[in-house]
């Protein structure tokens, strides 16, 4: 007997009947391996490690750079399923060219992961305009770049996944960076907004917020005595891995989490509960 016809039989008298959603193996669904997934930022650290994860799962992955085109081609490695590709979400030229690109070599963007961002340690009182506007530039309009670009194709297709790589520090606020806290909480409220709109379409949209993750980018923070003081304080005890991160991701992009959207994931020991 089929799952939906058992389903319906053992159903009693007054239920309420919902159609079954097919699974398949781990939950990746039907024609996973013909998903094609763009992690922006992924030529090193989280990003990197977002990538190498849904290549190890058989995604066709395209592994977005905007410097690092080698550490991007070592972890694209030599499959024709996947590809490194030069993408500068501040530059709409950049992102448009480079979904041109991912289109007409892997196929349409199924998977997006908006990974890319900076980062910036200077008191508040010294950022100019300029430096908030880049901030912004790269961190929540990057996102809304590529998603602008990506929905199309995921609305023909009824189904996408998009993962925004938000930060604990737009969850409660930044004291030496306070425009990178606020481009991170912006991507959440994106993330809120496009769930909104297009969750009834098959396509989700979550956010993960993560703490302390060891990579290179938390390195010079984590060498001040603030950051020290920061890693003691974590309940877990330690700091997470980009693994933690790309098997987080992993969830989001699968079938099995097609009714999780509009939430924010938070990956940080227990530093913050919300």
């Amino acid at each position: 007997m089929l799952e939906s016809s058992r389903a319906l039989a053992d159903a009693d008298e007054g239920d309420i009947l919902l159609p079954m959603v097919e699974k398949t193996e781990e939950g990746r669904g039907p024609g996973f391996a013909e998903r094609t997934a763009l992690v922006t930022g992924g030529s090193r650290g989280l990003g990197a490690g977002i990538a190498r994860k849904l290549i190890e799962l058989g995604y066709k992955v395209a592994v977005g750079y905007r410097e690092r085109e080698s550490e991007a081609r070592d972890i694209a490695g030599d499959s024709e399923r996947t590809l490194a590709v030069k993408i500068d979400v501040a530059d709409p030229g950049s992102v448009a060219a480079a979904f041109e690109t991912v289109n007409a070599e892997l196929g349409s963007v199924d998977l997006l992961v908006n990974n890319a961002g900076i980062a910036q340690e200077k008191p508040f009182l010294e950022l100019t305009d300029a430096e908030w506007e880049h901030m912004l530039s790269v961190n929540l309009l990057g996102a809304v770049r590529t998603i602008r670009l990506a929905l199309p194709g995921m609305c023909a297709r009824k189904f996408g996944r998009i993962v925004n790589l938000s930060s604990i520090g737009g969850q409660w606020g930044g004291m030496n960076q306070l425009h990178y806290a606020a481009s991170k909480a912006a991507l959440i409220s994106l993330t809120h907004s496009i769930a909104k709109l297009y969750s009834g379409e098959g396509i989700t949209c979550n956010a993960i917020a993560p703490g302390l993750i060891a990579t290179a980018m938390s390195a010079n923070e984590l060498e001040t005595e603030a950051g020290r003081q920061k890693v003691a304080g974590i309940p877990a005890g330690r700091l997470g891995t980009v693994e933690e991160v790309g098997a987080a991701v992993a969830y989001l992009v699968s079938n099995e989490a097609g009714y999780v959207t509009g939430q924010t994931l938070n990956l940080n020991g227990g530093m913050l509960f919300s």
